[in-house]
């Protein structure tokens, strides 16, 4: 069961407070870093928010602070007391946030956004012993005691291949930008695949910032192979039907409306993109002669942000989301406080407020044992959990791309499995039946080396690294635009 922090929230939300400004909430601001706000509370349990207020992510530090303020009222708990600090959208803006909220005794720190001002104040907090409950989507910063609420790369990765798995694809490609994010897209769909018993058949990689996927899917889908082999064909039958075959010229006539012959050898295709870079690469797709149902396109959360009902290529693909009828509170309630729609991002500082309302209850007791209770929290999201290796798990919507407007197919789960169970394989396993998916717009080495740790020979066994020394040192080289090091030979 669901720890009862799970009902008090659900309680929260059918509460549906209405009041609607700050200076409801107690508000006083006591200078341009820091200010304040509680209930009167006696006993405090002390929560310090940092957010970038000012700087380039002024806008996502603003609504993350109207959610933080939404929750606040929500939950009216009078034992705690938010302290909000502005990062400035920096890591030396966040290290003395951090600084700040230390020196006022913050016993909790709500924030960053960004993975790089977390990173720099990990320093400070783990030393302090104060638990960080971060925003941002990088496991790499993430350690006991660091956690985030970000919407993780491996958590949506794992639930749209496992539910497209479930519902019979087995084959997928993956199109993906060539950068972190790519990678560690590749990789959680590797992992992924191997837990669901199905493959990974093609990995191809496109430049971050393309709008121009033309030759990469022309060489992910074999076009000129698949072209050049129903070319062969009508080349002989037409040499047959100039000969009298008429059965030859019937099927001829029939060949005209294809520009291909042969279908590629996947299923599905995860393509975690939004925008024009989406939109592009699908009807590329189509141009390619690779449409839906034959191959199901999938998709991450990103999605969300773009409108897809119009779409054709798109026409019934899957992503997975946040949990709509949770959110749906969430997102009306902000809408008539703040006059606009807001980002589903602002909704994880709200659960950040209401996880920590339950904590200031036991404040005395281990608040990193507290905040990673296995069993976790439903939340304006629906179920959620930390780990204590700071990664999260959420349970997510399986969401439908249709003409009439995007639908929730499967509802997120209420509750999670068990602890032992709910990650699975974390490493990839790699035997004599492991087959290796096949690399486009990148070095396979290189593209193996990210993704695996290690190399792989032509029968796809890992050998290890690079055993001349030159290789090596340019493979070690090339890595690091990714913040990846291997040892030395």
């Amino acid at each position: 069961m669901l720890k009862k922090f799970s009902i008090l929230f659900l309680g929260l939300v059918l509460a549906g407070c209405s009041t609607n400004s700050s200076s409801r909430s107690g508000f006083d601001a006591f200078n341009s870093d820091i200010s304040e706000v509680n209930f009167g509370s006696t006993t405090n349990f002390r929560v310090g928010v940092l957010l970038p207020l000012s700087g380039e992510a002024a806008k996502h530090g603003q609504g993350l602070k109207n959610a933080t303020m939404m929750a606040l009222e929500d939950v009216k708990n009078p034992n705690m007391i938010l302290q909000f600090y502005d990062t400035k959208s920096t890591p030396s803006g966040a290290r003395i946030a951090a600084e700040n909220a230390l020196n006022q005794r913050a016993q909790l720190i709500i924030g960053p956004l960004m993975s790089g001002s977390t990173r720099a104040i990990t320093e400070q907090t783990t030393a302090k012993n104060v638990p960080v409950i971060a925003f941002g989507t990088s496991e790499e910063v993430l350690q006991p005691g660091i956690y985030t609420l970000g919407l993780l790369v491996s958590e949506q990765v794992n639930r749209i291949i496992g539910y497209a798995a479930q519902n019979g694809r087995s084959k997928f490609a993956l199109l993906v930008p060539d950068n972190n994010t790519g990678i560690a897209v590749a990789k959680a769909a590797v992992i992924a695949a191997q837990k669901n018993d199905v493959e990974i058949k093609r990995i191809a990689f496109y430049p971050p910032n393309t709008t121009d996927f033309s030759e990469i899917l022309k060489a992910m889908t074999d076009y000129p192979q698949r072209k050049a082999r129903l070319d062969k064909i009508r080349s002989n039958l037409s040499y047959k039907a100039q000969n009298g075959d008429a059965n030859a010229a019937k099927v001829l006539r029939r060949l005209q409306t294809l520009d291909t012959m042969g279908d590629v050898d996947f299923d599905a295709v995860l393509i975690p993109e939004y925008g024009p870079r989406l939109k592009s690469a699908a009807s590329m797709f189509g141009y390619y002669d690779v449409f839906s149902p034959k191959v199901k396109f999938l998709g991450m959360a990103v999605w969300e942000n773009t409108n897809l009902n119009k779409e054709t290529t798109l026409n019934g693909s899957w992503y997975p989301s946040l949990s709509r009828t949770h959110s749906i509170y969430f997102s009306n309630k902000y809408a008539d406080l703040f006059g606009e729609r807001p980002s589903s991002l602002y909704s994880l500082a709200y659960d950040a407020i209401a996880l920590s309302a339950a904590l200031a209850k036991n404040a005395d007791g281990d608040l990193n044992e507290q905040i990673t209770n296995p069993d976790g929290y439903i939340g304006i999201n629906g179920a959620f959990r930390l780990f204590e290796n700071g990664t999260n798990e959420h349970s997510l919507d399986i969401v439908e791309v249709r003409q009439s407007g995007d639908e929730v197919i499967e509802k997120s789960p209420h509750k999670f499995l068990s602890s032992s169970e709910h990650k699975g394989a974390e490493t990839i396993v790699v035997d004599e039946n492991y087959r290796a998916p096949r690399i486009f717009g990148k070095d396979k080495y290189l593209a193996q080396t990210l993704i695996y740790g290690y190399q792989l020979n032509p029968e796809n066994q890992p050998f290890g690294y690079i055993p001349a020394a030159e290789e090596h040192q340019l493979v070690k080289d090339s890595l690091k635009q990714y913040n990846v090091v291997i040892p030395d030979m």
